[in-house]
């Protein structure tokens, strides 16, 4: 088969398109990737030699550039991973959101139903739910759960879902769509919260937490992502929606001071900052789904898990450090300027 990775070299694109290569030595895996801000080739480094492997760069809502490159490929599955998806930049500028998160998936559904393909696989996220209460641990996201979007970031991505809910209905394109919880691990952008607080524990230098840091998020193992993710395009069934979860509910608090107690670094380093407009509470996903459907279920431990990432982010220091010495630095000093 030939596959589509769109935002291949991007954090969770980058991890699965080196999954797949790896995996399925007989199928092309071809990776699309506008490389902005957050693409970073380095990320695929490790396969860009592989004859199973092509990368293109390109724009997914260049109508043209997209339905050329359809006609020439011809694609037998399609996974959209290319968006824009920091919240706090979201909130700067909502308009690259819609351009990229909502034009951008209906040009490739547009030129999936024109070429035909066998699969088109929407990677999603568990904040198009809002977000659950501080005090209710019994309640969960489900794929019954109404979308309630809280931020431009999450409502270009809701939107984006029911573009492709609606292609399969009205076209009967073959589609489904993921949901998954906050992913970490390897190649993860240093604007994020984990490899920020460890970048910057490094370096002895202020670990910034909005608000009180009692938002609660749970936290999924980016291999583990990929694993899932493989299972849906293979075996899911067409026009549904799965939620990944990684049974890993942490406080942002919880998460910084693991990350530094694994460091050896000293608490003094946290500091609290003005708290995130529209700020969501706590996520958290029910599984069952896909659990019970396809047999998934996580590898990683959120203990295994965070070790094993700072343990990646040890001994890969020049892959981050080559980000924050660039453009990523400007932003960085730009959104956290008062620690």
């Amino acid at each position: 088969m030939k596959i589509l990775v769109t935002g291949g070299a991007g954090f969770i694109g980058g991890n699965f398109v080196q999954y797949m290569v790896n995996k399925y030595p007989e199928d092309t895996i071809v990776n699309l990737d506008l490389l902005t801000y957050a693409g970073n080739l380095e990320t695929c480094k490790s396969i860009e030699n592989k004859e199973n492997y092509k990368f293109i760069q390109g724009d997914i809502a260049d109508r043209k550039f997209i339905f050329d490159l359809f006609e020439k490929e011809k694609f037998d599955i399609v996974v959209n991973f290319a968006a824009e998806s920091h919240v706090d930049r979201s909130i700067e500028s909502p308009e690259s959101f819609v351009r990229t998160n909502v034009n951008g998936t209906t040009t490739l559904l547009d030129a999936c139903n024109t070429y035909g393909i066998k699969r088109y696989h929407q990677i999603s996220t568990d904040e198009v739910y809002g977000d659950l209460p501080l005090d209710r641990l019994d309640l969960f996201f489900t794929e019954e759960t109404p979308i309630n979007p809280s931020s431009p970031y999450s409502s270009s991505k809701a939107a984006a879902d029911l573009f492709v809910l609606a292609y399969h209905r009205t076209y009967g394109l073959p589609v489904t769509i993921s949901r998954c919880s906050n992913n970490y691990g390897p190649y993860h952008f240093p604007e994020k919260l984990i490899p920020l607080i460890i970048s910057r524990a490094l370096a002895d230098k202020n670990v910034p937490i909005y608000g009180d840091g009692k938002n609660v998020r749970d936290w999924l193992h980016v291999y583990d992502h990929c694993e899932a993710i493989d299972l849906i395009i293979r075996k899911g069934k067409v026009g549904e929606i799965y939620n990944i979860g990684g049974h890993n509910e942490r406080s942002n608090l919880e998460v910084v001071k693991n990350i530094l107690g694994i460091l050896g670094k000293s608490e003094s380093l946290i500091k609290y900052v003005e708290d995130r407009k529209g700020h969501d509470l706590r996520y958290a996903i029910d599984p069952t789904k896909i659990e019970s459907e396809l047999g998934w279920k996580p590898k990683y431990s959120f203990e295994t898990g965070i070790k094993h990432t700072i343990e990646w982010y040890l001994n890969n220091e020049d892959w981050w450090k080559n980000i924050i010495s660039g453009e990523y630095k400007k932003y960085l000093e730009k959104m956290y300027k008062n620690i």
